[in-house]
């Protein structure tokens, strides 16, 4: 998968690069999953949006869990976007975009828990003799 955003979820939404008809709109359902993840305390704390070919992954996150942020978002511009036609399909997607949510707001919450690193305070309390 493509390291641009938009690119890579045009190509899982099997639509080429340079067909840019559906740009915009895929754009807005793109940002919208952004605030998604955001509500759920994934990715930077200042809610990330893209406008076009120039953001990629890494400028979003850089954490090894930027793979499940990549499925869910295909799945959930699908979704917004390309609806599948069978119900049962559209229950499969979203029971995974629940799951997704889940296991990334656990991740989420478990960054937020995590002991601040105290090897500094340390360090500098011994500093000043």
């Amino acid at each position: 998968m493509t390291d641009v955003i938009l690119a890579s979820i045009k190509k899982k939404l099997g639509i080429v690069q340079e067909y840019t008809h559906f740009d915009e709109e895929i754009i807005m359902d793109i940002n919208s999953t952004f605030e998604i993840l955001n509500q759920l305390g994934v990715g930077p704390k200042e809610p990330f949006m893209i406008t076009g070919y120039n953001e990629v992954w890494s400028d979003f996150m850089t954490t090894g869990k930027i793979e499940a942020v990549k499925t869910y978002m295909a799945l959930k511009v699908r979704l917004y976007f390309d609806p599948p036609q069978s119900s049962y399909l559209i229950h499969e997607i979203e029971d995974r975009l629940a799951e997704l949510e889940f296991r990334m707001n656990v991740d989420a919450e478990k960054d937020l828990l995590k002991p601040p690193d105290m090897t500094e305070i340390y360090i500098d309390d011994y500093d000043d003799d």
